[in-house]
C-alpha cells in the first residue's frame, strides 16, 4: 500500500516535471539558448519539483533532462551522443548536482516536517508540565516527566512512575541507589558538578542537559530543571525535575547534518547562498558566500556598498546599477561580475536572485553566488591558444584540416587554409569549388592520396599541388596528412597540414638562376682577369710570390721567373724609399690588408716601370695565416702623365707670374698715384707739425694730430707697396680663408687712377657681411685685375653713353660666393662666347689670349667656375663663384 500511495504522488510531480522541462526546452530553442543556460534552467525544475517530496519522481526527473540536455543542447542535435569531450563533464556534473540537490532538499523537508511534529509535541508536554505543577505534589506518582529527589550524597530519595518507566527500572530498583549510576559516565562529573551547585545555591533553579542510560543500555537525552530546597528536617534535597528531549536532538543533529551536506555541496561547487531584503537591508550570506567574496563570517552580512566596494573597478557601475533597480523594481536578475580582491586577484561570480515575499508579506531576493573563475580563465586560456595558434598558422602559412574522405568535404579547416584556398572565413564550399581551386595538372594526385586513405593502402601522406587563386596567381602548397581510425577500424578521416611553399618555390629557383649566374659572373671575371692589363698574384707564408696571372708574361709585364721571389727583392727603389719598405714589411707581419703600395721595377725588357698594388690576408677554416692574395696595375702612365702635368703646371705659374708683372706695368700710373697721395699728404702734415712745434707756446695737441695723420698716410703707403710686392712676387700658392668684398676693395684701391684716366665710373654692390670662402688673396687679386681691365678696354671706343663698370658680390642658389664684373662696352660676339675663355683665344689686335685663360685656371683651381653672362643691355658680365669654406658651412 505504501508502493501505490507513493506511486499515486509521484505521478503528478513526473507527469508536471516533463510538462515543464518540455516548456523550457522549447522555450530554449526558441531563443537559441547557450548549453550553460539550458542546462542551469533544467537544473531548476529538477530542484523545484524536488520540492513536492518524491525522491523517486525527481531522480527519473533528472534523467529525462540530461537525456533532453544531450539530445537538444549537445553536438551533434537531435541525437544522444555526444562527440564534444568537453560536455561530458558537464553533464555529469549536471547529474550528480541535480541529484544532491534533489536528496539534500527531500532529507530537509523530512527532516523539517518531523522538527514540526517535535514542536507540536514540546508544545503539549510544556501545557501537561504547567498543569502538573499545580498538582506536583498530589499527582507526583503519575506526572508523565521523570521526576527524581536526591540528597545531598546524591541519593534517589523518590522517583515517580514514569521516569522509572523511562528509565527502564522500577521504582524500588531506583529508590535508594546512586543517582550517577543512570549517567553516561563520562557525564558523571558533570552530573556531580551541577547537584553541588544546586545545593551551594538554594532555591534557585539551574537547568542542564545530558545523556542517561536506560536498564536496557540504551541513551536518552533529557533536560534537566534542578533546584534545592530544604526538607522538614531542614535537610537539603535536590528535586530533578527530567524532560525528555530525545526526538528534539535527533532533530537538531538531523538539521545540523544536512546544513553540513549543503556547506559541503556548495563548497564542492563554489556556490553560495544568500538572501537580502531591499526594504530592510537585511541579509543572510552562507558560509561559503563568505569564503568566496574572502570576508569575515563573523562580521555579519555585508551592505550593498561594501559589496560594490570589493567589485572590480571596471564593473562597480553595472553592480550599482543591479542592485538600484533590484530595489526599486524588485525583479528575478542575473548578474556577472568580478570581484577584486585584498590581494591582487581576481575572481568571476555569477549572481541569480529571485524575488520572494515573506509571510509578512516583505520583499526578499533569495539567490546563489557562483564562482566561475575557472570556467571564465579556461575559456580566456582557450580564446588565447586558439588565437596563438592561428597567428602561428599565419606567420608559417600553415593550415590545418580534416578531410572527410567519403563525404568528400572538409569536416574542420583552420582560417588559414581559407586564405591559402582564397575562401572567405568558414565560407560553405563544395567539393566542386574546391577542385575548381586545384591546378587540373595536380588534381589527379589529390584523388589518388584520398582513394588509397580510403582502401588503407598508406597511412601517411606528404605531397605538394598548386591553387589556382580568383585572381590568376598560383600558389604552391606542400602537405602532410595521415589518417585517422574510428572506433571500428574503418578510415574516418584524413588530418594534416597545407604548408603555403611559394616563396620557397621562387626562392629555390632564384638560388638556380643565382648560381647559373655566379657561374657565368666566374667565367666572366676569369676573361676579365685574362685580358686586363691589371693582373692578379699570390703569396705564402714566407710571402714570396707562389701565382701570378697567366697572361702576365705573354704581355712583357714581368717576367715568369719572379715566381717564389719577395718583393722588395723585385723592387729597383728600397735603398732610395727604405722607410717605404720598412712600414710594408711591418704591415705583412702583422697580416693586415694594404692598399696602394707605388714601387718601381723593371718589366722583361729591362724598362722601368711603376706598378701599384694592393692585398689582402688569407686565412683558413681555423683562422691560421696562407699568405695574402691581391691585384698589381702597371702606372708607368700615370706616373709619368703626372710628372708632365707638374711640369705643365709650373709652366702655367710661369705664365700667371709674367701676367701679372705685365698687368703690373699697365698699372704703373695707377700705382704711382696711389703712392703719391699718401707721400704727399705726409709732407704736408710733417711741415704743419713743424709749424706748430716752433710757435713760442707750441701747440702740442695739433701737432699730436699731424704726427698720427702721418703715422696712417705711411701706413697706407706701406700696403699699395705691399699688394705690389705680393702681386709681383713668384712663390707659393697660399690657401686661407677671405672676404671676397675685401679682395674688391684691394682691387679697387689698384685700378683707381686707370678707371679715372679712362673716365670709367666704378659702382660696387657688395653683399653684407659675406660668408668666407677658401683662397690665394693674390690669385683672386688677379682675376678681378683681369676682368676689371678687360672691361676698361671694352668701354675704350664707347662715346656716346657713360661708361659705367659694376662690381657686385652675392651668393647663388648652391651657396656659392659669386663675383660679376659688368660693362657697357662693345660686348662679346655670340659665336665667340663658348671660345672666349680657352687659351690664345683673343678679339684684341695685340692681345695674347691668355688673360681670361688664366682666370679660368685660377678659378678652377680654388674649385670654382667662371662663366660669360650675356646682358640685355650693352656690354659684357664675367662672373666667378667659389665655394664656401667649410668653417663657414658649418
Amino acid at each position: 500500500m505504501h508502493r501505490i500511495s507513493t506511486f499515486k504522488g509521484s505521478a503528478p510531480q513526473l507527469t508536471l516535471g516533463s510538462l515543464t522541462l518540455a516548456a523550457v526546452t522549447l522555450t530554449c530553442l526558441y531563443f537559441d539558448a547557450h548549453f550553460a543556460a539550458t542546462a542551469f534552467a533544467y537544473l531548476l525544475v529538477v530542484l523545484l519539483f524536488s520540492l513536492m517530496g518524491s525522491f523517486a519522481a525527481s531522480s527519473a526527473l533528472c534523467v529525462v533532462a540530461i537525456a533532453a540536455l544531450a539530445y537538444f543542447s549537445t553536438p551533434p542535435p537531435l541525437s544522444l551522443g555526444i562527440d564534444d569531450p568537453r560536455d561530458i563533464p558537464v553533464v555529469i556534473a549536471f547529474f550528480v548536482v541535480s541529484i544532491v540537490g534533489t536528496y539534500l532538499i527531500g532529507k530537509l523537508r523530512q527532516e523539517r516536517e518531523a522538527a514540526r511534529v517535535t514542536a507540536a509535541k514540546l508544545q503539549q508536554t510544556a501545557s501537561d508540565l504547567e498543569d502538573r505543577e499545580k498538582r506536583w505534589r498530589a499527582i507526583f506518582e503519575h506526572n508523565p516527566a521523570m521526576y527524581l529527589m536526591v540528597d545531598e550524597a546524591g541519593t534517589v530519595l523518590n522517583v515517580n512512575t514514569l521516569g522509572a518507566t523511562q528509565l527502564g527500572y522500577t521504582r524500588a530498583e531506583l529508590i535508594g541507589r546512586s543517582v550517577l549510576d543512570v549517567f553516561l559516565e563520562k557525564d558523571r562529573a558533570f552530573a556531580r558538578e551541577c547537584i553541588s551547585t544546586c545545593l551551594e545555591n538554594i532555591g534557585q533553579t539551574r537547568t542542564w542537559e545530558a545523556q542517561k542510560v536506560r536498564k536496557d543500555g540504551s541513551v536518552l537525552w533529557v533536560s534537566e530543571n534542578a533546584k534545592a530546597t530544604l526538607w522538614a528536617d531542614e535537610r537539603p534535597i535536590v528535586l530533578i525535575a527530567c524532560e525528555d528531549i530525545t526526538e528534539r536532538r535527533r532533530t537538531e543533529l538531523a538539521l545540523q547534518r544536512s546544513e553540513a551536506h549543503l556547506a559541503q555541496a556548495q563548497e564542492l561547487s563554489h556556490t553560495g547562498s544568500f538572501g537580502w531584503k531591499p526594504a530592510t537591508g537585511e541579509a543572510f550570506w552562507s558560509k561559503e558566500t563568505f569564503r568566496i567574496f574572502q570576508l569575515d563570517p563573523q562580521a555579519g552580512p555585508p551592505g550593498p556598498q561594501l559589496v560594490i566596494e570589493r567589485t572590480h573597478p571596471d564593473d562597480r557601475d553595472s553592480v550599482r546599477d543591479t542592485i538600484e533597480r533590484a530595489m526599486r523594481d524588485p525583479s528575478d536578475f542575473e548578474h556577472e561580475y568580478r570581484l577584486l580582491l585584498p590581494d591582487g586577484s581576481v575572481k568571476y561570480i555569477l549572481a541569480q536572485a529571485r524575488t520572494t515575499r515573506t509571510a509578512s508579506g516583505e520583499i526578499e531576493f533569495v539567490g546563489a553566488a557562483t564562482d566561475v573563475t575557472a570556467a571564465r580563465t579556461a575559456e580566456q586560456q582557450l580564446r588565447r591558444s586558439e588565437a596563438y595558434l592561428a597567428e602561428a598558422q599565419h606567420l608559417t602559412h600553415t593550415g590545418s584540416w580534416s578531410w572527410d574522405v567519403y563525404v568528400l568535404d572538409f569536416i574542420y579547416r583552420s582560417a588559414e587554409v581559407d586564405r591559402l584556398f582564397g575562401f572567405r572565413p568558414q565560407e560553405p564550399i563544395s567539393i566542386e569549388t574546391i577542385r575548381s581551386r586545384i591546378h587540373p595538372d595536380d588534381l589527379p594526385r589529390l584523388q589518388e592520396v584520398q582513394r588509397q586513405a580510403r582502401e588503407h593502402e598508406q597511412e601517411q601522406f606528404e605531397y605538394d599541388f598548386r591553387i589556382l587563386l580568383p585572381d590568376g596567381g598560383i600558389r604552391r602548397i606542400h602537405s602532410v596528412a595521415h589518417v585517422v581510425l574510428g572506433g571500428d577500424g574503418h578510415i574516418s578521416e584524413l588530418i594534416g597540414t597545407h604548408m603555403d611553399v611559394t616563396e620557397q618555390h621562387a626562392t629555390r629557383e632564384r638560388l638556380e638562376n643565382t648560381l647559373v649566374a655566379l657561374r657565368e659572373s666566374e667565367q666572366r671575371f676569369r676573361d676579365y682577369a685574362e685580358t686586363a692589363s691589371d693582373w692578379l698574384w699570390e703569396t705564402g707564408l714566407d710571402h714570396r710570390v707562389t701565382r701570378l696571372s697567366q697572361h702576365t708574361s705573354a704581355a712583357g709585364i714581368l717576367a715568369t721567373g719572379l715566381i717564389g721571389s719577395l718583393r722588395w727583392d723585385i723592387a729597383c727603389d728600397t735603398e732610395e724609399e727604405p722607410e717605404k719598405w720598412r712600414q710594408h714589411r711591418e704591415t705583412l707581419k702583422a697580416h693586415l690588408p694594404f692598399r696602394d703600395l707605388v714601387y718601381r721595377t723593371v718589366n722583361r725588357m729591362g724598362s722601368p716601370i711603376y706598378v701599384r698594388t694592393s692585398g689582402k690576408p688569407f686565412f683558413d677554416g681555423k683562422g691560421n695565416f696562407l699568405g695574402y692574395r691581391g691585384v698589381s696595375t702597371d702606372i708607368t702612365a700615370i706616373i709619368r702623365a703626372d710628372q708632365a702635368e707638374q711640369e705643365l703646371r709650373k709652366a702655367q705659374a710661369e705664365l700667371t707670374h709674367v701676367t701679372r708683372i705685365t698687368t703690373l706695368g699697365e698699372l704703373t700710373t695707377s700705382i704711382a698715384h696711389e703712392i703719391n697721395q699718401p707721400l704727399a699728404a705726409i709732407l704736408s702734415n710733417a711741415d704743419a707739425c713743424l709749424g706748430w712745434m716752433v710757435r713760442e707756446a707750441p701747440n702740442l695737441a695739433a701737432a699730436r694730430s699731424s704726427v698720427e695723420w702721418i703715422i696712417e698716410d705711411a701706413n697706407r703707403a706701406s700696403e699699395v707697396i705691399r699688394s705690389i710686392r705680393a702681386l709681383a712676387k713668384k712663390g707659393e700658392i697660399e690657401m686661407v680663408p677671405l672676404d671676397i668684398n675685401e679682395v674688391v676693395k684691394d682691387v679697387v684701391a689698384l685700378v683707381t687712377r686707370e678707371l679715372s684716366s679712362h673716365r670709367v665710373t666704378l659702382t660696387s654692390e657688395l653683399m653684407f657681411a659675406p660668408p668666407r670662402v677658401l683662397g690665394d688673396r693674390v690669385q683672386l687679386q688677379q682675376v678681378i685685375i683681369n676682368l676689371v681691365m678687360n672691361g676698361i678696354e671694352a668701354m675704350e671706343s664707347v662715346t656716346e653713353r657713360p661708361r659705367e663698370l659694376l662690381i657686385r658680390s652675392s651668393t647663388d642658389d648652391l651657396g656659392y660666393v659669386q663675383v660679376a664684373v659688368s660693362d657697357c662696352g662693345i660686348g662679346i660676339a655670340e659665336n665667340d662666347a663658348d671660345r672666349v675663355l680657352d687659351p690664345f683665344f683673343t678679339t684684341k689686335p695685340s692681345g695674347l689670349g691668355m688673360g681670361l685663360s688664366i682666370c679660368r685656371s685660377i678659378v678652377e683651381a680654388h674649385g670654382g667656375r667662371i662663366s660669360v653672362i650675356q646682358k640685355q643691355g650693352p656690354g659684357a658680365t664675367f662672373q666667378f663663384a667659389l665655394p664656401l669654406h667649410k668653417e663657414a658651412v658649418s
